[in-house]
């Protein structure tokens, strides 16, 4: 009895393991019976020569049996400008893939392609991925929208290295260095023709001009911008769009990242760096979006000419500030100043400022922001031991706002003057709040400082949170403008009349279209 357990048992184990070490050449073909997670993979645009994200697509064997594909190419062959990885081999044709029952497999796809014809601005490239040859062949279609671009990097040495510039210290004084290069003369005029991409700091120097038309594209790579030096000046001449889609006047800086994803991410780029000394610069519709700093203008001081006139200009979702100012000349007018992980409006070191017409609102939603929306200082951000004169701060029919309970700080060393002046103005401020520093600049019932000032209530933004501040019929602020003020300024942002009944901030109050 005992005999015939132990032979049973030996019989059990020699058909298990028999079963478990089954050989792999044991499959079925795939006959067409595959399926896929996407039936058309949609990579997003990309610039010519330029490498896109990677893409994924998972491959299913929904039957019963182990199968094995005999290939998976690329219907434009080895010639494509599609790559593929499959299961972790990278490659364009690959055989006899196996695929386990009920099992799946993954494929990345990325894609850098090449437009050679100098008459095409844009380039759709279709591909497929092909499983197994006919009858039973599937596939997957690939499809990419490449732009054409100019490029605009700095030379490299013969130490294979590049220029370092210290672009400013952050708030511990630490040297925040650049890679950077000069804008070749012929290059000085970026057009709307094609896209300009820039790595490092495109610099301009002394005496010459950087002059962007309307309906210019510019992106930026990681940390990557404009460098406007002593006696350089830049021009930015955008103009009103007739589409609110297209905004085809619109100058739009931003990240060189095109896909969907990266719509809304602060930070991708540096800055546009306007530097002590350089003059005349202008600036008319334009968008700066997703930097790390926005626009840094820093000035001399004393200095009685302008360091920058900016007019219909939004700058929003920067990481750091919007608009960071240093003892500098600036006057200002339709500008929205948006979300931004410190303040909206940093003036630092004092200098001279006109604000008319102006949204200021910092509603951050990517994490903790401790700065209020609007900052104004005499002293400098790292040493409040040096003091410069603040000539003047005035903000004329202007909304300062955000998500934060006071969103004005002003900041004087009680020894260099400190003038500023909010006239028919919203400012979101809590007067309950005692711990405020310098609480004498905080009289709002001063006309002298605060002439008709709203304190807190309600602004009817369209979408706060997605920078859209745009004011609804709701709002606390319709015609609450000064009428002198705005007929200085007939038109808001968006090319809407405002000389008989204007509201405050960058827009005149619309109804809402959702």
């Amino acid at each position: 009895m005992r005999l015939r357990i132990l032979t049973v048992l030996t019989i059990l184990f020699i058909i298990l393991w028999s079963a478990s070490c089954r050989k792999d050449f044991e499959y079925a073909p795939s006959n067409g019976h595959l399926s896929f997670s996407k039936d058309t993979v949609y990579l997003d645009t990309v610039f010519s020569n330029i490498g896109s994200s990677t893409y994924t697509i998972k491959v299913y064997n929904d039957t019963k049996d182990d199968i094995i594909i005999p290939t998976i190419t690329l219907k434009n062959g080895v010639e494509s400008f599609y790559r593929l990885n499959v299961d972790g081999v990278a490659g364009k044709e690959f055989e006899n893939i196996p695929l386990y029952a009920e099992d799946s497999l993954f494929i990345l796809v990325e894609t850098t392609i090449e437009i050679n014809d100098n008459t095409l601005n844009e380039l759709l490239y279709t591909d497929a991925i092909q499983f197994d040859s006919e009858p039973f062949q599937q596939s997957v279609e690939l499809v990419t929208l490449a732009k054409d671009a100019i490029l605009l990097y700095p030379n490299i040495n013969q130490n294979n290295s590049t220029e370092a510039i210290v672009l400013y210290n952050d708030e511990s004084g630490n040297p925040i260095e650049i890679e950077g290069f000069t804008v070749p003369n012929e290059h000085l005029n970026f057009t709307k023709d094609k896209s300009y991409v820039i790595y490092g700091y495109a610099i301009v120097p002394n005496g010459h001009e950087l002059i962007i038309d309307a309906g210019a594209r510019v992106h930026f790579h990681q940390n990557s911008g404009i460098l406007v030096q002593n006696g350089g000046t830049i021009s930015i001449n955008g103009e009103l769009s007739e589409n609110e889609e297209l905004l085809e006047g619109e100058v739009i800086f931003e990240g060189d990242r095109l896909e969907t994803e990266f719509n809304n991410i602060p930070g991708q780029w540096g800055t546009i760096w306007i530097s002590a000394g350089s003059k005349n610069n202008s600036i008319n519709h334009l968008t700066i979006k997703n930097a790390e700093l926005g626009l840094f203008v820093e000035g001399k001081e004393n200095d009685p000419e302008e360091t920058l006139s900016i007019t219909n200009s939004q700058i929003v979702n920067s990481s750091r500030y919007n608009l960071w100012t240093r003892n500098a000349h600036v006057n200002a007018a339709n500008i929205v100043l948006g979300s931004a992980g410190s303040s909206s409006l940093y003036i630092e070191n004092g200098g001279n400022y006109s604000f008319t017409h102006a949204t200021i609102a910092n509603y951050w939603n990517k994490g903790f922001r401790f700065n209020a929306s609007l900052a104004i200082s005499n002293t400098s951000i790292t040493n409040s031991n040096i003091g410069f004169d603040l000539l003047t701060a005035d903000f004329k029919n202007c909304i300062i706002d955000g998500n934060s309970t006071n969103e004005i700080l002003l900041q004087s060393n009680n020894q260099n003057s400190f003038n500023f002046s909010f006239q028919n103005c919203y400012i979101k401020f809590s007067e309950n709040q005692s711990s405020v520093e310098n609480n004498i600049f905080y009289d709002f019932e001063d006309e002298a400082h605060y002439p008709n000032v709203i304190l807190n209530g309600e602004l009817d933004y369209f979408r706060s949170f997605d920078n859209d501040f745009r004011i609804g019929l709701d709002s606390e602020v319709i015609n609450k403008g000064d009428l002198n003020i705005a007929n200085s300024i007939p038109l808001d942002i968006i090319g809407t009349t405002r000389i008989l009944e204007p509201d405050l901030g960058a827009y005149q109050a619309i109804e809402k279209d959702f």
